[in-house]
């Protein structure tokens, strides 16, 4: 249900329907004063807003400030094109609407952060903007001078490092890529070099055999052998690097007996395609002619070499295009914003994306589920999440131990649980882990908004829980997410 056409749907106000005592009923108002509270009543109204009804937009004029007195309630934010449910509620008391009406006036037009419709029909009391900004500047004066440093300040620092930390994760995720892209494509321009030249000599051996007065059914022959033997390379079973350099001698000791010219130079291009020495007896007897097999050999072994080259450049590639894929499936570039996803498409793009950060001393071990179904959840929110704790685990491991990433079931959610054999996290830290702006690394080192804002992407865009457990050598980060789509409106 889109809240950019619904109208707003609340039922006129009445004023002085809440006496004092029903105000001190609200934990809000609690220990106000009975003149304060004299002057709440005064100063306020209930308003009533049927099941279903819009009672406030995101983006609207703060205009009003609303206390819960009850119903049930949702308060959504827009993120792209969806709407997201970040609180539900019933709780009589609970607050919403013209919450920094208190603030001074800085020019930052004051808006409602998210938009708020009844589940059920609800009732509130309601203040103006105004009035709510002026009872707290008069009764609280001290409390509004620390509010509004904090409010003003975090606003400022957030907007400073959020943006510092976005460029230097950018940053940092762009030059992952561009090494991992520098090495295919350096493998392709080498082998793409070494073909040509390859390519060179085999027109130059074909007119050598030409110019050797071959008869026709004897090259035709040979062409034959030729494509025999390159099919034959094709499904050879791979060797290990013990078994290929066994290979190369005993392909090296039979081109010597037989005088091949450079023998030891195309001995390697044989093995490595899997042909034995076998395979050469063969052709050796089907040619028939010991002055043409020193020839067919070097021939032989540039065709072998063309496509071993061919299928380097292949493999490299490939491998860009891979690259390619996994960033694009990081970022969800060509995808909408909320979707019904598989996971374990994100965890493996975000383990790409960050292999030069995890480096060879890290051992990466995938235990996934792959029965679990699909969730409903923002990509590459969720992409965030998962980089912010697989970097957290490389770093806690510096460079050195095993980061175990698993998927499961546990009841009606997927549970992603990232583990690393690090040092562990102290109880002392882990009761403030998810704080805002609290990190344990050195200064400029981290921003202590990661966990933070991994935790708001889960519990409150996605309706999950994240929970860590640790001791050293195992610590773990349990991320919990629904299998169905959160209730609302």
């Amino acid at each position: 249900m889109s809240d950019t056409t619904d109208e707003i749907r609340l039922e006129p106000c009445e004023p002085g329907r809440l006496t004092t005592g029903d105000l001190r009923s609200l934990f809000l108002f609690a220990k106000l004063t009975d003149e304060q509270l004299a002057w709440l009543a005064e100063h306020g109204c209930t308003m009533r807003v049927p099941g279903g009804g819009l009672v406030l937009r995101e983006g609207d004029p703060a205009v009003s400030f609303f206390v819960l007195l009850h119903g049930t309630i949702t308060l959504t934010r827009r993120v792209g094109q969806d709407e997201v449910t970040t609180t539900r509620t019933e709780q009589r008391g609970v607050y919403m609407g013209a919450t920094q009406a208190y603030l001074r006036e800085d020019g930052v037009p004051r808006t409602y952060q998210a938009s708020m419709r009844a589940i059920t029909d609800a009732e509130f009391f309601v203040l103006s903007a105004d009035d709510f900004g002026s009872l707290m500047r008069d009764w609280f004066p001290m409390a509004i001078h620390l509010l509004e440093g904090l409010a003003l300040g975090m606003r400022s620092s957030q907007a400073a490092i959020g943006e510092r930390q976005r460029l230097a994760a950018l940053g940092a995720l762009s030059a992952g890529l561009m090494h991992e892209l520098n090495n295919p494509a350096a493998a392709a321009a080498r082998a793409t070099s070494a073909l040509r030249q390859r390519v060179a000599a085999m027109r130059m051996k074909l007119g050598k055999l030409a110019a050797g007065k071959v008869a026709p059914d004897r090259l035709v022959a040979l062409l034959e052998l030729q494509e025999e033997v390159i099919e034959r390379a094709a499904k050879a079973p791979a060797l290990t690097a013990m078994q290929t350099a066994d290979l190369e001698d005993e392909l090296g000791d039979w081109m010597d007996d037989r005088n091949i010219t450079s023998g030891w130079d195309v001995a390697p291009v044989f093995a490595q395609g899997g042909i034995d020495t076998e395979c050469l007896t063969e052709l050796e007897s089907r040619l028939g002619s010991p002055e043409l097999l020193d020839q067919a050999i070097h021939w032989i072994g540039y065709a072998l070499e063309t496509e071993q080259l061919m299928s380097d450049i292949e493999d490299a590639t490939g491998r860009v295009s891979s690259l390619v894929h996994a960033a694009k499936q990081y970022s969800h570039v060509d995808r909408a914003a909320h979707q019904w996803i598989d996971v374990h498409v994100g965890l493996d793009s975000t383990l790409v994306m960050l292999g030069h950060k995890i480096g060879e001393g890290v051992r990466v071990v995938k235990e996934y589920d792959r029965d679990l179904p699909e969730i409903p959840a923002h990509p590459a929110e969720l992409n965030q999440v998962w980089t912010n704790i697989i970097d957290n685990a490389v770093q806690a491991m510096s460079g050195a131990g095993t980061l175990t990433i698993r998927t499961f079931r546990d009841d009606d959610r997927l549970v992603v649980s990232v583990g690393d054999t690090g040092p562990g996290i102290t109880p002392e830290v882990r009761k403030r882990i998810f704080e805002p702006f609290f990190t344990t690394k050195a200064v400029g080192e981290g921003t202590g908004l990661g966990l933070d804002i991994s935790y708001r992407i889960v519990v409150n865009g996605h309706g999950g829980d994240i929970q860590v457990e640790s001791q050293p050598g195992d610590t773990r980060f349990l991320i919990r997410l629904p299998f169905s789509e959160p209730a609302s409106a």
